[in-house]
């Protein structure tokens, strides 16, 4: 089995920026952590970059685009413009076959849209797919806080067949 990392949209806007998510501290570390990880077992490590709208926080070449956790030379860096990264590059799960990847972690943000979505799309692709718990985080929904957000969303994934495990548990080996 050989595990890539999709670091989804963990871009200045949201982690460091003027209205960061709840708990952005704690998932910058947590994202960071599982980065070294991937990094230190050779594993694949893709960064998808959400291209947000003009005038939004996210737009391209702003100051809130920008990732929070640099890419290392070689690693893949692909953008897109709607959420499932699969689904907006097409060629994204061959290039992944193509280097031996039939399993990836999905972390990052914001788990009911591009993690999600994400998610699903790698899935799709035919790849199995997990989401370790806290490695993913989004805003309170004017309902719901941002915890309790998430852990509905991992709830629908598992229910996909998406497995949703610890942090502890990953494994890029």
């Amino acid at each position: 089995m050989t595990t890539a990392l999709l670091l989804v949209d963990a871009q200045r806007n949201m982690l460091e920026g003027e209205v960061p998510i709840p708990g952005a501290t704690d998932l910058r570390l947590t994202l960071e952590s599982l980065l070294a990880q991937a990094r230190t077992a050779g594993a694949i490590v893709v960064h998808v970059q959400n291209d947000g709208p003009p005038g939004s926080p996210d737009e391209p070449h702003t100051e809130g685009w920008e990732l929070v956790l640099p890419p290392a030379p070689g690693e893949v860096v692909v953008r897109k413009g709607e959420g499932d990264a699969f689904a907006a590059n097409p060629e994204l799960a061959e290039t992944l076959r193509e280097l031996g990847v039939d399993q990836v972690i999905v972390a990052g943000l914001q788990s009911e849209f591009c993690i999600q979505a994400t998610s699903l799309g790698a899935m799709k692709g035919g790849f199995r797919v997990f989401v370790p718990h806290g490695a993913h985080g989004t805003y309170d929904d004017g309902t719901s806080a941002a915890a309790e957000v998430a852990n509905a969303v991992e709830r629908e994934l598992a229910a996909e067949g998406v497995e949703v495990l610890g942090l502890a548990e990953v494994d890029f080996g």
